[in-house]
C-alpha cells in the first residue's frame, strides 16, 4: 500500500528539485507544508519532548534514543 502525500504539489516541486522520494514526502506531510514560517522557537529553546514530538511528525528514525543536541542536529539536517 502507497502512503498518501499531503501536498502533492509541493511534492512534486520537491521531487523537481532533486529530492528523494522520501524526502520530499516527508517535507509535503508536515503540518503546514508550503506555508510561509513566521517566528519560529529556537530548537535549543524548546523542551526534549517537543523535539521528540517534531522528530516524530518527520519521520526522523531512532529519535527515542536521542539526546535533545541529537535531536535539533537531526531536525536541522531533515
Amino acid at each position: 500500500m502507497a502512503k498518501r502525500v499531503k501536498n502533492q504539489e509541493q511534492y512534486e516541486a520537491l521531487r523537481d528539485q532533486g529530492y528523494s522520494k522520501e524526502k520530499s514526502a516527508r517535507i509535503a506531510n508536515t503540518e503546514n507544508s508550503g506555508k510561509k514560517g513566521g517566528a519560529a522557537e529556537k530548537y535549543e529553546d524548546r523542551t526534549k519532548e517537543d523535539l521528540y514530538q517534531q522528530a516524530k511528525k518527520v519521520g526522523i528514525e531512532g529519535r527515542s534514543k536521542m539526546t535533545k543536541n541529537e535531536l535539533i542536529k537531526a531536525l536541522r539536517n531533515n
